[in-house]
């Protein structure tokens, strides 16, 4: 552990008019707050805040922040309270360390819904203030680089947390190098045997090609010399995480992966930054496609560098970084350059983002978004996105996430035009509302009146921003359709405790549901937002079916006309749990299909005949046919071991069809019933887990006439 004066003095290297004295005190203080406590790796506690603190001084932070990383967890784990640290050291590092210990207790990795309400609440504590999550980056940080003391589940546990939302965070706040660091060291222990896999085939690379590096890096500054440029070059192999990402991505294997050296090249002027890419495009040869200008179109979090890719030597693909020393600053502490101090002032950086200006650009995304999934969607595609750069007819550039189409442009704009989006033109050519923009291109937006969004949108669409504007609009289109539909399926839940769902009931479950009032509770039940167990559990929580009741199959099916017969599709086998609608044949009843078939298309233009149906709900016998298209090892027993797993799993085999026999691997198809589609997902993921099982998915055939082709729900 480093002592008070070590960690003073790494201060003063960046602030020499740092509060020696105040810095002193938090070290003292939290040192005899965590007396006695140990870490598990057997050290004293006190030694985590410290090297927590010591990272934080890497980012030249301020001495607030130096402070609350000091004292970070004595809130939560020792006998001092807020009060306490107010008195002391003031209230601006009383609220850091609280913000800090409130995002502590988020259990970030629970079940989506709670997950999607504590990303609501780190959003809130990054607003108040960011150094909050600065902090906490470093605290994950430390705790990632001493993991390996740690119980083998929490490891998990926690390297998955660092994968899905502390690295992406770090990335998204412009702090590419710790996200670089928290990825690999959580892929160490998510992957352990490809990490080493992948080091021991840059050792072999290396000693059969040289220090490629080092001959690149060589060759760069020659070129630059010659130009008479003043610049720093450096040279480095990808992060193992890094490369094995780039693997999955392209699908292909490490021999065949080109660009895994970056090289980055750091000048005194912007306009050496241009000098420099010319001198490098003249020398080698630039890969198309793959030119990126963030200094002309920086991204939000105020990262600035030009980005090529050259064919270097013996045809090796290697990307080169172009930077100024100021730009190199953000790019390493991102949206922490705002606290950054240097010589005793602070950072006065001219591509330092404004924090409160970046957090209202983040959050506006979310806004509206009431839906927990649907919020915790836009965040991670908030999160994980990279950016591309278009622009209006008259020249203003529009920031939009790699993959975004037209729909997005348009919601990026305005929701109004947005919502009355009909078409759009992409450098003057009329395109699809599904193309792809890319980096440079003119998009201009057709707009009808009285168009309004189509339900199809929400797939064309990538942004949160986009997706929440456009379920808002159809929400509010559909409502009174699904009041209509809602008000059925409450009639059929009440009365299937025997109760009525009288206009004092509704008003009676919307109170405790906390919604506005009973056509709300009617119109989620009929979008299918609520079902209707939640709505009778709200005010008879004790008269809820007991799991013994077990839904009738002839009456499984509610929305059916009185005496109406159905059918399952065979071509999608939709099962309890799924959103269903129905296709009336003459003669021949109704034959139910999964909202999500692709037969419903022959049917688009006879509206006449749909019906909008749902599945009863209750316990479930297994008697719904469903497919699995299994592949499985050739060997003696497996087989039969993949059949026991099924029965394990309360499932019956119906039949099964061989559909390959190779030396290695049997293809088959196997028929099982099940009770709904949380079974099949149960039984899914156990053959899954089964070592011998190489690869299983849902089958669904396509049946050449669908009402010919239904199938009724058969008993074991």
């Amino acid at each position: 552990m480093i002592s008070a004066d070590d960690l003073i003095a790494l201060v003063r290297n960046y602030n020499p008019k740092t509060n020696e004295a105040l810095i002193r005190a938090a070290y003292k203080f939290g040192g005899e707050m965590h007396e006695g406590q140990m870490r598990h790796s057997g050290e004293p506690y006190f030694t985590h805040p410290v090297a927590v603190a010591a990272i934080l001084t890497e980012q030249q932070l301020d001495d607030a922040t130096i402070i609350t990383a000091l004292l970070h967890d004595t809130i939560e784990d020792t006998k001092a309270n807020y009060s306490i640290v107010s008195d002391m050291f003031g209230e601006e590092i009383a609220k850091l360390v609280d913000g800090v210990t409130k995002l502590t207790n988020l259990q970030l990795s629970s079940v989506e819904t709670k997950q999607a309400e504590n990303f609501r609440k780190l959003f809130m504590a990054m607003s108040k203030d960011m150094r909050v999550i600065l902090v906490k980056l470093a605290d994950r940080l430390h705790n990632m680089r001493t993991i390996r003391s740690m119980r083998a589940e929490k490891q998990m546990q926690k390297a998955r947390e660092t994968m899905d939302i502390f690295a992406p965070l770090a990335g998204r706040m412009g702090m590419q190098w710790m996200r670089e660091e928290l990825e690999d060291l959580a892929f160490k222990v998510l992957n352990p045997e490809a990490r080493s896999s992948i080091i021991r085939r840059f050792i072999t690379m290396q000693r059969e090609t040289g220090d490629v590096i080092q001959r690149i890096t060589g060759d760069m500054r020659h070129e630059l010399v010659k130009a008479k440029i003043g610049a720093e070059v450096f040279g480095r192999a990808k992060k193992p995480y890094s490369i094995w990402r780039k693997m999955q991505e392209k699908d292909q294997s490490f021999s065949r992966l080109s660009d895994i050296y970056g090289f980055r090249v750091i000048t005194g002027t912007e306009e050496d930054c241009y000098r420099t890419l010319g001198a490098i495009h003249q020398r080698w040869r630039a890969v198309p496609g793959r030119f990126k200008d963030y200094i002309s179109q920086p991204k939000t979090n105020g990262y600035r560098s030009i980005h090529t890719t050259v064919s270097g030597r013996d045809g090796k693909r290697v990307e080169v970084q172009i930077r100024t020393h100021q730009m190199h600053d953000v790019a390493e502490t991102g949206v922490a350059a705002h606290w950054s101090y240097r010589d005793g002032v602070r950072g006065q950086n001219p591509f330092a983002v404004d924090p409160a200006k970046w957090i209202a650009q983040l959050t506006e995304q979310f806004d509206g978004e009431d839906d927990h999934e649907d919020f915790l969607e836009a965040v991670k595609l908030e999160m994980y996105s990279d950016q591309v750069f278009c622009f209006t007819p008259k020249g203003e550039v529009v920031k939009l996430p790699r993959g975004a189409t037209p729909i997005d442009f348009a919601y990026a704009i305005h929701t109004r035009i947005g919502n009355a989006c009909v078409g759009a033109k992409i450098d003057n050519m009329r395109v699809p509302l599904w193309t792809r923009v890319k980096n440079g291109q003119s998009v201009d937006i057709i707009t009808a009146e009285g168009q309004t969004p189509q339900t199809t949108w929400l797939d064309i669409a990538t942004t949160g921003k986009a997706k929440t504007a456009i379920r808002r609009s159809l929400r509010e289109a559909d409502r009174d359709r699904f009041i209509t539909l809602g008000r059925e399926l409450a009639r059929s839940a009440f009365a299937h405790v025997r109760k009525k769902a009288t206009d004092k009931a509704l008003e009676a479950a919307a109170k405790q549901l906390r919604l506005g009032s009973a056509d709300e509770v009617l119109a989620r039940l009929g979008s299918a937002e609520l079902t209707g167990r939640e709505v009778v559990q709200a005010i008879y929580p004790d008269l809820q079916p007991k799991p013994g009741n077990v839904v009738d199959a002839r009456r499984a099916v509610i929305g059916l006309l009185p005496g109406q017969k159905f059918q399952r599709a065979a071509c999608c086998q939709p099962l309890p749990g799924e959103r269903i609608v129905g296709i009336t044949f003459r003669g021949e009843g109704v034959v139910v299909h999964a909202i999500d078939c692709v037969r419903l298309v022959e049917y688009d233009n006879q509206p006449d005949r749909w019906l909008d149906l749902h599945w009863h709900e209750g316990s479930h016998a297994a008697v719904y046919g469903a497919t699995l298209d299994v592949t499985i090892g050739n060997d003696a027993g497996v087989l039969g071991r993949i059949c026991t797993l099924i029965g394990e799993s309360r499932a019956n085999i119906s039949d099964l069809e061989f559909m390959d026999r190779k030396p290695d691997f049997y293809r088959l198809l196997i028929y099982v019933e099940l009770r709904d589609v949380e079974h099949l997902h149960t039984l899914v993921g156990a053959l899954a887990a089964e070592s011998d099982v190489a690869a299983i998915e849902r089958y669904r055939q396509s049946a050449p006439n669908a009402a010919q082709a239904a199938t009724a729900p058969r008993t074991a």
